[in-house]
């Protein structure tokens, strides 16, 4: 038991938060950092910018840069520790800072890409900011425990540099304001979708860490104000924690199905006299998968097959709707090409395969193939006796077991006839010349055969 108890001692001095935390200096720190004036308001303007610019040219680094530029963080933290602390005067001024900073945030990058002459044919960093995933959830979520962590401890690092690249609030924004820029709904409302969960599990991370962390709690100045407050801290955490829960588990179900789609649409790439071009999953009325066909119409019972496979993934089959000589939104020339090459592709391999399998039987076949002529001449060589030698494959079915097995019957026409030892021995040559254990051997004279 001593080595148990010395071992959760060492664990526990090691995860201990007690000698490397100042709570006071976090929340001095948070609070100075919610404000939204001055240079605040110049350095959000100029993140803005640059995220857009790097969102325009699909240019990673620069997108970076704003996330390290944004200020975004500050007031965020605020919200949770207003209600960890239970102020509502922190909690107040963080939100109103926020939705100020959301508001210049989406009319800036609106002005930016109502006005630039850029444009980008696959613009692949502002789409992958309108798809949250449960890896966003669980990002932003362990994103603020370090962010929080990171205020707290005495000893500051580089820490809070890494939860502004990870977070990533500034580019779902500037993508929201090119929906609005482009009219494109799809962009605006899937990046403000990601924007506020990632703000909600920032907030979350917070609040559970300054209650963990004992941060001092706010008094209040007379009962009526406190409760209040604590009504106003209650109505506001549920509406923070119950969404992020929801949002969690449905976003849960979402990653699953779309990985059942993927390795359903795989298995099924070529069906039929059919080809699967494309497909798309859609989430906002329910979960399905629209699948578009190419190639010679399904029939009923094909269609009804298909249909039922998708049990085997976990689809339903009122999930998958078939869409026949259709082409996806947006499909150009080149994925119809790219298609049709990986049908042909596809197609080529299996006829290659069945060719091959064909191959390899007709060799096993050439192998049983007996070289009658060939096997004449070398015995004849042998034994000068010899006048004809008739050989033929067979299988030898015994009656007492019932056991088939390979044989071989010669027949030798000799001028004179055989000794037993020249009969074994011819008997053994064909055993070993044809790789056949069973050789039954009959003699006819030259005189008998009439």
């Amino acid at each position: 038991m001593s080595f148990w108890n010395n071992l959760k001692a060492q664990i526990s001095s090691i995860a201990s938060l007690s000698e490397h935390i100042d709570t006071f200096q976090a929340e001095k720190a948070i609070r100075n950092s919610i404000y939204f004036k001055g240079p605040n308001v110049w350095i959000l303007v100029f993140s803005i910018i640059i995220a857009s610019v790097g969102l325009n040219v699909n240019s990673i680094p620069v997108i970076i840069g704003a996330m390290l530029i944004s200020p975004l963080l500050g007031p965020i933290f605020g919200i949770g520790l207003g209600l960890g602390i239970n102020d509502t005067g922190l909690l107040k001024s963080s939100l109103k800072n926020i939705l100020v900073m959301m508001l210049i945030s989406l009319v800036a990058s609106f002005l930016y890409f109502l006005i630039t002459p850029l444009s980008l044919s696959n613009p692949t960093e502002l789409l992958a900011r309108t798809n949250p995933t449960i890896y966003d959830v669980l990002i932003a979520l362990f994103g603020g425990f370090a962010g929080i962590f990171e205020l707290s401890r005495k000893e500051k690092g580089t820490v809070f540099s890494g939860v502004a690249i990870a977070t990533a609030l500034m580019p779902p924004l500037c993508t929201a304001g090119f929906g609005l820029a482009n009219g494109n709904l799809m962009y605006f409302i899937g990046a403000l979708y990601l924007f506020t969960i990632n703000c909600i599990f920032i907030i979350l991370a917070t609040y559970l860490t300054v209650k963990y962390m004992k941060f001092e709690q706010y008094e209040y100045k007379d009962e009526r104000t406190g409760k209040r407050a604590r009504r106003l801290i209650t109505i506001v955490t549920a509406i923070v924690v119950v969404p992020s829960i929801w949002s969690a588990i449905v976003m849960v179900r979402e990653n699953t199905f779309n990985q059942d789609v993927a390795e359903f649409i795989n298995m099924n790439k070529n069906l039929y006299s059919g080809y699967i071009m494309d497909y798309k999953v859609e989430h906002r009325k329910g979960s399905r998968v629209e699948v578009y066909f190419t190639g010679e119409p399904l029939s009923a019972s094909e269609k009804n097959n298909f249909l039922e496979s998708a049990k085997e993934f976990g689809l339903k089959p009122e999930q998958v709707i078939i869409k026949e000589h259709a082409l996806v939104e947006g499909t150009g020339e080149a994925e119809i090409l790219k298609g049709i090459y990986e049908r042909t592709d596809n197609e080529i391999t299996r006829r290659e395969a069945e060719i091959k399998k064909l191959e390899d039987e007709l060799k096993l076949l050439h192998a049983s193939d007996i070289p009658y002529s060939q096997i004449t001449r070398e015995a004849v060589n042998q034994y000068p006796e010899l006048k004809s030698l008739f050989v033929a494959r067979g299988a030898e079915v015994r009656s007492s077991d019932f056991k088939e097995s390979d044989g071989l019957l010669a027949v030798a026409t000799t001028t004179r006839p055989l000794s037993d030892e020249q009969k074994l021995r011819l008997k053994n040559w064909l055993r070993i010349r044809l790789g056949i254990e069973n050789v039954t051997l009959y003699e006819i004279t030259a005189t008998d055969d009439k």
